[in-house]
């Protein structure tokens, strides 16, 4: 029997992994994928493509834009703006409340959505994945409950049947909960990417690599991503 389908939005990073193998359990998946001028933007896709094949996606749509990089204001797209090690400069240490931080992408999600909605009406998908996590997170305004909620609402007012869902199935899941979830799904965590500026290692200093360092500690798990020498030791990444 064919399933029906769902359009995935596929970072390559933790969460859009875990997402992405939970989608595929019940759906025919289509992923989609930005480049959208960020540091890490080739190991990012790199990781796209290899969650993509693993988890057995149907398609892996790769999209480029290069409005983020030309407009500025994020430390992910700006070389002007230096990325800050966690627990300065505001960024949060994993687990801490945080104010909105210069990794911020503005409105960023909202673009990725559009696309992928878009999508999802040529294909017949009534459902669209993204990996948006509230808890553990880095205080992103577009990863709050209310955010999709409001984007739903624009959905059923502005597509033909108004039938699409976004769905998040890990926005109230802490950081941990994640990891531990990716393991009981299989998901490839060893090819996700989470680092903002490592492509080769990961920096093991910046905010998105100290919750992901955090999250595997506290699962009990061993990351299995490369690390600078010098970052992520605190967590004893080997020792667990």
């Amino acid at each position: 029997m064919s399933r029906a389908k769902a359009v995935i939005c596929l970072s390559g990073g933790m969460d859009s992994t875990v997402c992405a193998a939970l989608a595929a359990r019940e759906y025919d998946c289509y992923g989609l994928h930005f480049s959208y001028g960020q540091r890490t933007q080739e190991r990012e896709l790199q990781a796209a493509r290899a969650v993509a094949k693993t988890v057995g996606l149907r398609e892996l749509m790769e999209l480029k834009t290069e409005l983020f990089r030309r407009i500025g204001g994020s430390a992910l797209t700006d070389a002007a703006i230096a990325v800050p090690d966690a627990g300065s400069d505001g960024v949060a240490l994993a687990g801490a409340p945080a104010e909105i931080p210069v990794t911020y992408v503005p409105f960023r999600n909202a673009h990725f959505l559009s696309a992928a909605v878009s999508w999802a009406e040529v294909l017949g998908a009534e459902k669209v994945f993204i990996g948006a996590v509230e808890q553990d997170s880095s205080g992103y305004p577009d990863c709050r409950p209310a955010y999709y909620e409001a984007f739903n609402a624009l959905i059923r007012q502005g597509t033909k049947e108004g039938r699409i869902v976004v769905e998040t199935p890990l926005i109230a899941m802490r950081k941990h909960e994640i990891v531990t979830l990716g393991v009981e799904l299989d998901a490839p965590l060893h090819v996700s990417w989470s680092c903002y500026t490592g492509e080769t290692e990961a920096c093991g200093v910046c905010e998105s690599c100290d919750l992901r360092l955090n999250a595997f500690a506290m699962a009990g798990r061993t990351d299995p991503l490369p690390y600078a020498p010098e970052g992520g030791a605190k967590f004893h990444r080997n020792a667990l």
